[in-house]
């Protein structure tokens, strides 16, 4: 044979086998795709500078360094712990409004999904003085502006720490854990409202407003914690479920010069949340914004603190629900920024001081997905649309008079931006669904790259040598409707074979699962799939977001029911196509996700052949307040919005294979929901798999978790699919 022939042959057969790789779980599940992203970083006043924790591996010292933007280069050193006493490390930091004072955590202690508790120190900058706040572990510590007190909670109290003299003075006496907090939140607005800190300091330092829970009457709700000890714990806490009890919330202001708390009369409000608090440019005037139980009526109030009057500057309505979120910005005259949905789609609002439109800065069918900011020197708002379609991502600019709109991005697929604390520059963080996140620096005026930051073109490279077919994104008409959906076919596709169809979908209101962006752990396993042998599909039906309000909030009071409508089309119509084997399909998802593929199972028992449901509701009656009762209202308003989508009032329909997952110690939704569905099961004499992973909440990790699931999951499906 010639041996030219010979060396090309080899070479060919080489790069054949090196682009043939096969995923394996422990390789997903060991980092071995891990994305490489930017540390987390803080920027300076001037918005030329930039600090991040580092961690010296050699000597095991960690410092807060700052580096400069336009070069990357470091410019200096403001803290070490190698040459400060009194601290080892720290896992944490915020400055003052100054800069000259840093807020230091350690020894953390997570206790719901955003909250926590831990020991912090202040450093001062010029000094190199350290000081520590609290010899107990504490939450939320928050400077003063002129940085010189601290702010924070213990055991449901709010103290005042005075740096220079060491003093502490205690606000509030009356905090008691499952009875009275101060301070900081419950559990569900945590977790539905998304923050923890329910005080706030005024402009000048004179005042503190904070949010009184009582919940007293919350009815509670318990954990076993198995641990490893004879006997398991059990962890109570207060958890209103939909139609119980919330606790009942007041507003306070605390002046500190007299020592004295005035509770403040917001109006006539009947069984009402205070969603957010925080005061304006004006140090007599706090915001807030009060929402009623169903929650589709907003009111945002200006208090005005020497009076304690309350004046509804702004209200916003809607026949299904509104969203509370953090976009509020005051401007230095007291007009504010505001983003609202009153003309069907997702847009960014100026408002004078007095509440009267001054103008509406962005508009079209399409919606604004994130604000960033606003640029006082030069008066434009920067944030992010899907202008550009809805499963892309766009940074733009426009001026506060709603002229000049300029989109800074330029590539296709998702763009997020970090912005300088002056607007000079941004942070562009890219990626599609066949670039791996890609970081530069850029011109806040234009979009122009000053500088290439990181890439994963490592990772991008590795993956060249494993068998894998991009997601082909496209649209799928079913129920009167266009639904985005992307799906992975194997490498070796042959269009006139037939191929085993493998679902996922969220489906949550608002959500998105259908998005031009780069893969997390779950594509991967995707991928694995299709390498052998199967198709995977994603479609995002009717409820989930960044189509318009019309379209995220038809399914209103009925949960689950056009979701569920939506996905059985889906795969109704994938089955017709040649290639889907359409009696081989399955379906997938988490939570929202799960109570989704467990419906679809049931309900469509004619289409789907298997399901694997993690961690699902399986009756929204289980679910609290907030979340549920935004999209449903109350169990005794819609009992049958409640009853008619939940599968274990239906068990007699499951007819396909069926996977049931939840972890025993999960606090959002609660184990009860599957043993439920368990029991429903067992009684309707259905047989089906599950598995409980002990003390593991809704994420379900830590240690080989992910992986036994995983691999648990992947058998399933290969043995009922």
């Amino acid at each position: 044979m010639n041996r030219l022939f010979i060396a090309v042959f080899i070479c060919i057969s080489t790069v054949v086998f090196a682009q043939n790789k096969q995923f394996t779980l422990e390789e997903i599940w060991g980092g071995t795709f891990r994305t490489e992203y930017l540390q987390s970083l803080h920027s300076m006043n001037n918005g030329k500078q930039y600090s991040v924790l580092d961690y010296n591996r050699s000597t095991g010292a960690m410092s807060i360094d700052i580096y400069d933007y336009a070069t990357a280069k470091k410019s200096s050193t403001l803290i070490s712990t190698a040459t400060i006493k009194g601290l080892d490390r720290f896992d944490g930091y915020q400055f003052s409004k100054d800069e000259k004072n840093i807020l230091l955590s350690s020894q953390l202690q997570s206790i719901f999904r955003r909250s926590s508790r831990g020991i912090y120190h202040v450093y001062n900058v010029e000094t190199k003085k350290l000081t520590q706040v609290s010899t107990q572990k504490i939450q939320e510590p928050t400077f003063s502006p002129d940085a010189s007190k601290v702010a924070y909670v213990y055991e449901n109290n709010i103290y005042v720490f005075d740096i220079a003299s060491g003093d502490t003075k205690q606000i509030t006496t009356d905090g008691k854990k499952n009875e009275i907090i101060n301070g900081v939140t419950d559990w569900v607005y945590e977790e539905e409202f998304a923050f923890v800190r329910a005080f706030d300091w005024n402009t000048t330092g004179t005042h503190i407003a904070y949010i009184r829970f009582d919940e007293r009457n919350v009815p509670e709700f318990s954990m076993d914690v198995y641990g490893k000890e004879l006997y398991p714990d059990q962890d109570v806490f207060k958890y209103p479920k939909a139609g119980e009890k919330n606790a009942l919330v007041s507003l306070h202001i605390r002046d500190l010069a007299k020592e004295s708390t005035k509770e403040i009369k917001l109006g006539d409000y009947k069984d009402f949340y205070i969603p957010r608090i925080e005061w304006t440019m004006n140090p007599d005037i706090l915001s807030v914004q009060v929402i009623n139980r169903h929650q589709n009526n907003l009111d945002l109030l200006f208090i005005d603190a020497p009076s304690s009057k309350a004046t509804v500057i702004l209200n916003e309505t809607d026949e299904a629900y509104v969203d509370v979120t953090d976009n509020l910005t005051f401007l230095a005259d007291n007009s504010f920024i505001w983003t609202s949905e009153k003309d069907g789609y997702n847009h960014i609002y100026h408002y004078g001081k007095d509440g009267k439109l001054i103008k509406q800065l962005t508009n079209g069918d399409w919606e604004v997905t994130a604000y960033y900011g606003y640029d006082a020197k030069n008066k434009k708002i920067f944030y992010q649309s899907v202008e550009n379609g809805s499963i892309n991502r766009d940074v733009y600019s426009v001026k506060l008079n709603g002229k000049g709109k300029k989109r800074l991005s330029s590539k296709e697929g998702t763009n997020e931006a970090e912005f300088s604390a002056d607007f000079t520059y941004y942070i562009n963080y890219f990626s599609n669904a066949t670039t791996p996140y890609e970081f530069t620096l850029n011109k806040a005026k234009d979009g122009s790259v000053v500088r290439e930051i990181k890439d994963n073109k490592e990772l991008q490279e590795k993956l060249g040598t494993y068998a894998m077919s991009p997601k082909e994104f496209s649209a799928i008409e079913v129920n009167g409707e266009s639904l985005n959906m992307w799906m992975i076919k194997p490498k070796n596709f042959d269009p006139s074979k037939k191929y085993p169809l493998l679902m996922y979908q969220y489906s949550g209101p608002g959500s998105q699962s259908v998005a031009n962006t780069w893969n997390r752990s779950n594509d991967y396993w995707y991928h694995m799939l299709a390498q052998q042998g199967y198709i995977v599909a994603c479609v995002d039906g009717r409820g989930t977001g960044f189509k318009g309000a019309k379209f995220k909030k038809a399914t209103y009071l009925n949960l689950v029911k056009l979701e569920t409508e939506d996905q059985i089309a889906a795969a109704r119509k994938l089955g017709d196509l040649s290639y889907i084997d359409k009696n081989r399909i399955g379906i997938w998802g988490w939570s929202f996700g799960g109570h989704m593929s467990t419906n679809c199972l049931l309900k469509g028992s004619d289409v789907f052949k298997m399901a694997i449901a993690v961690a699902p509701v399986t009756s929204w009656r289980f679910y609290d307040t907030i979340y549920t009762e935004r999209y449903m209202r109350t169990p005794q308003e819609n009992p049958s919005g409640y009853d008619d989508n939940s599968p274990f009032n239906y068990p007699e329909l499951l007819k396909g294979k069926y996977l049931l997952v939840h972890g025993s110690g999960d606090d959002n939704v609660h184990v009860q929901h599957t043993m439920r569905m368990v029991e429903a099961l067992i009684q309707a004499n259905k047989q089906f798999d599950w598995a409980i992973y002990p003390d593991k909440n809704h994420g379900i990790y830590g240690g080989n978790t992910r992986l036994h699931l995983y691999t648990k999951m992947t058998n399933f499906v290969k043995s009922n699919l």
